[in-house]
């Protein structure tokens, strides 16, 4: 399935990450921009690739694998970036830590439930999140490149704390449903066998 078009959109995503990161070290206000439109092209990719999956019947192992892969990567890049040149920092960072935990939870929970062939499907709640998430870094990236009537950081930095509520709620989720299957796979306690058990003539 490397060759059908959702797929191909996926990987498309994870490439763009090194142009995103290289972006950064060009002047502004061109860097910003250039961030902005690679980091928003990823983003487009990610809704048509799902949308074409299920219109195309085209979902595949590989794509459930990537797709989520594809998605924590290009956040994780873009906040780390963005602490990085200082468009996020102070108290602020504290917002960006808890979402890139929440991502590394979540990728944990997935794993392991994928070995019990359990899924995770994501919920509502979840994908406002990403969608606040993805805004709030768009406002971040283009930062005091836009014009004066327009105030990206700040807009940027209030959505950064939104998501991070966000994804507070729903990390407290996906933690949950986790245990429970954790629970339910933990082996049951043997009672010890008692003294002289299976002994010859006992």
């Amino acid at each position: 399935m490397l060759n059908s078009l959702p797929n191909i959109l996926t990987m498309s995503r994870i490439a763009m990450i090194p142009a995103m990161v290289g972006a950064f070290y060009l002047d502004f206000p061109v860097a910003n921009w250039v961030a902005f439109g690679v980091f928003a092209a990823a983003g487009i990719t990610d809704f048509f690739d799902g949308m074409l999956a299920r219109s195309w019947n085209q979902q595949s192992a590989l794509g459930r694998f990537l797709d989520p892969v594809a998605d924590k990567l290009l956040i994780a890049a873009a906040i780390l970036m963005l602490v990085a040149f200082k468009h996020i920092q102070g108290l602020h960072v504290l917002a960006a830590v808890v979402i890139l935990c929440r991502e590394l939870l979540v990728s944990g929970l997935r794993e392991f439930l994928a070995e019990v062939r359990v899924s995770l499907p994501v919920s509502r709640l979840a994908k406002w999140k990403t969608t606040v998430q993805m805004l709030a870094l768009g406002f971040l990236l283009v930062d005091t490149a836009t014009p004066a009537l327009i105030p990206s950081p700040l807009i940027g930095t209030i959505g950064l704390w939104l998501a991070a509520v966000l994804t507070l709620v729903t990390g407290f989720d996906y933690l949950r449903a986790g245990l429970r299957h954790m629970r339910a796979e933990s082996p049951a306690t043997v009672p010890a066998p008692s003294v002289g058990a299976g002994a010859p003539g006992s």
